[in-house]
């Protein structure tokens, strides 16, 4: 049997009514960035469009601004706002600061090997076991 142990870690924002911001939002901002659309977004990660809409919008609203805007026409999809960059950005940043302590710390409590999560599917790269570059805007 071996003695190895991976390290999982469920970070997410909330307030008292709901869950704001995790990494299902992430990877649904990642989809839109890769897609340019919500619907196909919604699409390549398995759920509904309105299931996608109603996570980002519920965000949106709780946050007070927008993560998506309509890209030019209504027909030419959509692409993510500052605030939806930035958001997707920080929310990164403090999961891989955690993830690193997290795994500093088994490392000396432990006394087995222990590696971060890469696990995380298609295009989704938080994590630092990650190496998937990040998804490219559609063209």
């Amino acid at each position: 049997m071996s003695r190895h142990a991976t390290v999982r870690l469920h970070l997410w924002l909330e307030n008292s009514e709901s869950m704001v911001f995790g990494l299902g939002r992430v990877h649904l901002l990642d989809m839109i960035e890769r897609h340019g659309s919500l619907r196909k977004a919604a699409q390549a990660m398995g759920m509904s469009y309105r299931a996608a809409w109603c996570k980002l919008r519920a965000t949106e609203r709780t946050l007070g601004v927008a993560l998506v805007e309509v890209a030019g026409h209504k027909r030419d999809g959509c692409r993510l706002t500052p605030h939806g960059e930035a958001l997707r950005a920080s929310f990164r940043q403090w999961f891989e600061e955690v993830e690193r302590y997290a795994l500093e710390r088994a490392d000396g409590l432990f006394p087995w090997p222990v590696s971060p999560f890469a696990g995380l599917g298609e295009g989704f790269a938080p994590c630092l076991a990650c190496t998937l570059p990040p998804p490219k805007p559609a063209s």
